[in-house]
């Protein structure tokens, strides 16, 4: 006989339905095998669909295991916060106030339970390695801007390759309307990510007077030979939190404590993420609304 188990999917980083990034979420995944859960990801169709299990750890509030239709992830930004909402939606108490803990391939990641309903976690250590300039004609191509080179692309902020779990290179663009102009080159991005050893592209420009947010972000990836665009992406902001970090140390600028992001836009999104800086460590904030609440037999 079939097992019914509590399913949510839920919208992450709106506070609009239909405006965020979708992501199904198993409830009660205990006794599903790896093969299962595949298969349950496959038929979900989204891009990440997340399994809660008991944690196996005393300091986690749960234990979630993250997949694609493809292959299961250490760690994403979007499962995260869409997951904790989930939860807490279904009355999850947590074991100490006002922060979850989850329990994921990338070991423990606290989540913030903040005062107006949105969560935030805690963005794990970060690796990074420059994308050499050697590699500026690809990247140039990658983005469609052959011709405009220096001019749209921001050397005060290097493009480098940002290991989180998941990979991303991340690029600056001049402005916002650069990063909203942009069409990739499928063949010239899929070049890009063998040789950043990524598993996409992140790219970012600064909005005018930071309005209606400080940055425009996009990330291209190439999924079974063909271009995508994630609608609104919790790693790759994560990835972006930690790099500025970085670069405005180099670069002798003092970093603001918090920011936002604007995500989604060309494709008629609204997704917005909130990083803040606590201890000089970045937190990836949001909203999340659950669009469908029911149960799933497997």
């Amino acid at each position: 006989m079939p097992i019914v188990r509590r399913f949510k999917q839920v919208d992450v980083f709106t506070q609009q339905s239909f405006k965020g990034n979708p992501l199904a979420v198993i409830m009660e995944a205990k006794g599903l095998t790896d093969a299962q859960m595949q298969e349950i990801a496959r038929w979900t169709n989204l891009s990440e669909t997340t399994f809660v299990l008991p944690a196996t750890d005393p300091l986690a509030d749960y234990h979630v295991r993250i997949f694609t239709p493809e292959s299961e992830m250490p760690f994403a930004g979007h499962p995260t916060l869409g997951t904790a909402h989930a939860l807490l939606e279904a009355g999850l108490r947590p074991k100490s106030p006002g922060q979850l803990v989850q329990q994921c391939g990338v070991g423990l990641v606290p989540i913030n339970i903040n005062d107006d309903g949105s969560l935030a976690f805690h963005a794990p250590q970060a690796t990074m390695v420059p994308f050499g300039d050697e590699h500026a004609p690809l990247l140039e191509k990658t983005l469609g801007i052959t011709g405009l080179g220096s001019a749209a692309i921001d050397n005060c902020y290097p493009p480098t390759a940002v290991h989180m779990g998941i990979r991303w290179l991340v690029v600056r663009v001049d402005s916002a309307g650069t990063c909203l102009n942009i069409t990739p080159d499928a063949d010239a991005l899929s070049a890009v990510q063998d040789l950043s050893q990524t598993n996409g592209i992140a790219i970012y420009g600064p909005h005018d007077n930071a309005t209606p947010a400080d940055y425009e972000v996009r990330a291209f990836y190439i999924e079974r030979g063909h271009l995508k665009e994630d609608p609104v992406t919790g790693s790759a902001n994560a990835c972006l939190a930690a790099l500025l970090r970085q670069q405005h140390s180099i670069n002798n600028v003092t970093a603001p404590l918090s920011y936002l992001a604007r995500q989604g836009t060309m494709l008629q999104r609204d997704g917005r993420i909130t990083v803040t800086y606590l201890n000089d460590e970045p937190w990836i904030g949001g909203h999340s609304v659950t669009i469908v609440d029911g149960t799933l037999q497997r």
